[in-house]
């Protein structure tokens, strides 16, 4: 009945609407917003507004309705980030249908395994995705229909025109009148909106069941967006980062600037043109900026939001002289697990970052740090695995039992070792499966990496553990030199034995390679380095 002064607690505010489908919800919130700008395509200039993307909404959830789709069936969306994408998603969740978003880069077996999770009836696909993915696609029997997403379709094949915009030829006759348009009735708590996939850097990707209040609960998140800041987006949208975080920043009405595809050069260019204020960035993207030569001007630029893994300090010290007008880089994290988000560090009212923190829990939301070995809460400052529980925690992964990813408190335990400080501020230190085991030792590798990022002639790196008889496992370090940087093992070596405790030299070596394997999101790949290892 008392809370436990060793859990870290967010603000305790609560938001239900009258109805928990995610669809209806979206539709109510963006509405609202009217004829305001909510996308932009800086590839093409193409924009739409909030009013549009409704309209488009209602009349492709009545016309999915009328060619079947219903509650319970699920509805895959593969295709590069586009305006038609908001629509598809409201349109879907209001049928009772479950979104499930596919990455268009995904090679033919990681497609397969997660085609193979979801099992999608209908699926949406453009163009490019289609070319890429045709093969795969017609193998799989349960894959009822395609709907193409541009108007250049297969012979026969509807495309998202036919069924959400009302001209000659389409199925829809007239708009819906979005007063009157009702939204299937859902179990909210139960129900499931989206089936999204983790990231897989410890194995294959599982199916995370996200439902109607997960997400709904998210945005009701605070202080996540400022409204009035112009927003420069290029996470993709099947990512939980992405997608989430563009629903909760449409929910406040911001106006969005996206690209399809990630090209530094327009990039800079859209900044300049469209005079861009926040950024939603990635390490990788970020570490790529500082080593630009920027003949832009970007004085537009407030505020980076940076998730998916964390930024060292000398990569934001480098970045802030990128950007003149930069008040801070501001880190958050969550993972798909917990929808998106866990803890952020807020820029909203001029609030400022605290230094190699990921910010404070978010509103209604426990965390709690446990001791590895015995599962105790731990008090500040003190490392071990976070758990967290809150109303935006996933209903559980597709076909796996729950009892192995949660406690007894129903906390989820994440994998991620960490700490809160006094003021109750989170810090991220590693993952646990990635710990190196040095003869009893726990070793965190991007400590390890956090030391060699300060070393002059290091441009990236990543750390993994190299088996061995006697000490279970070395630290060893894949390093990607500086161009024209000529350094050596031992220096390298010697640079983290001057600077980090016995257990944390790099008794494994030091491999020199050309780039360090990352997913899309940023997070190192170890499982292709110790396959490396093995080559």
């Amino acid at each position: 009945m008392l809370r436990n002064p060793k859990y870290v607690y967010g603000p305790n505010e609560n938001y239900i609407p009258a109805n928990l489908n995610l669809g209806d919800y979206l539709v109510q919130r963006y509405k609202k917003h009217g004829d305001k700008v909510a996308l932009i395509n800086a590839a093409t200039e193409e924009r739409i507004t909030y009013k549009e993307m409704v309209q488009a909404a209602v009349n492709l959830a009545v016309s999915l309705v009328r060619l079947g789709v219903k509650k319970g069936d699920v509805v895959g969306v593969c295709t590069e980030n586009r305006l038609e994408n908001w629509s598809i998603v409201m349109a879907v969740a209001s049928t009772g249908a479950i979104v499930t978003p596919i990455s268009i880069g995904y090679v033919k077996d990681e497609l397969k395994h997660i085609l193979n999770i979801s099992k999608p009836n209908y699926l949406f696909c453009s163009k490019q995705a289609y070319q890429i993915h045709e093969g795969v696609i017609k193998s799989l029997s349960f894959i009822k229909k395609i709907i193409f997403i541009d108007d250049d379709r297969r012979k026969g094949e509807l495309c998202y025109k036919d069924l959400a915009i009302v001209s000659t030829g389409s199925l829809i006759k007239k708009n819906v009148n979005v007063e009157e348009f009702l939204a299937v009735e859902v179990k909210g708590q139960t129900d499931t909106a989206f089936i999204m996939y983790s990231s897989g850097t410890t194995g294959l990707p599982k199916g995370v069941m996200i439902s109607h209040v997960n997400v709904i609960a998210t945005c009701a998140v605070k202080d996540v967006c400022d409204p009035k800041l112009v927003v420069l987006n290029i996470t993709p949208w099947y990512h939980a980062m992405g997608l989430m975080l563009m629903l909760v920043y449409m929910g406040h009405g911001t106006k969005t600037v996206f690209l399809p595809k990630f090209d530094i050069n327009i990039y800079l260019q859209s900044i300049e043109k469209y005079k861009a204020n926040q950024l939603i960035l990635v390490p990788p993207v970020i570490l790529a900026l500082t080593k630009t030569d920027i003949k832009y001007d970007v004085s537009s630029v407030q505020v980076i939001l940076s998730g998916a893994a964390v930024l060292q300090k000398d990569t934001i010290d480098a970045v802030k002289k990128k950007f003149p007008n930069l008040i801070d880089v501001y880190q958050g994290y969550g993972m798909t697990e917990a929808t998106v988000m866990i803890t952020l560090n807020s820029h909203v009212n001029g609030k400022q970052c605290k230094p190699g923190s990921v910010g404070k829990v978010v509103n209604n939301t426990v965390v709690k740090i446990v001791d590895i070995d015995t599962r105790e809460p731990l008090g500040p400052n003190e490392k071990g695995e976070l758990c967290f529980k809150s109303p935006m925690v996933m209903k559980g992964y597709v076909g796996k039992d729950r009892s192995a990813d949660f406690d007894d408190e129903g906390f989820y335990k994440t994998g991620d070792i960490a700490y809160y400080d006094d003021e109750k501020y989170i810090y991220i230190v590693d993952r646990l499966k990635e710990l190196v085991k040095y003869k009893g030792f726990q070793v965190p590798p991007a400590e390890i990496e956090t030391v060699l990022m300060q070393h002059p002639g290091v441009r990236d790196v990543g750390v993994v553990g190299l088996p061995d008889e006697n000490a279970g496992e070395l630290p060893l370090a894949f390093v990607v030199p500086q161009t024209g940087a000529n350094i050596t093992e031992k220096e390298i070596q010697d640079f983290v034995a001057e600077r980090l405790s016995n257990p944390k030299h790099l008794r494994g070596g030091v491999r020199f390679v050309k780039e360090i394997p990352k997913n899309p999101s940023g997070k190192i790949l170890r499982k292709v380095l110790r396959q490396m290892l093995k080559e």
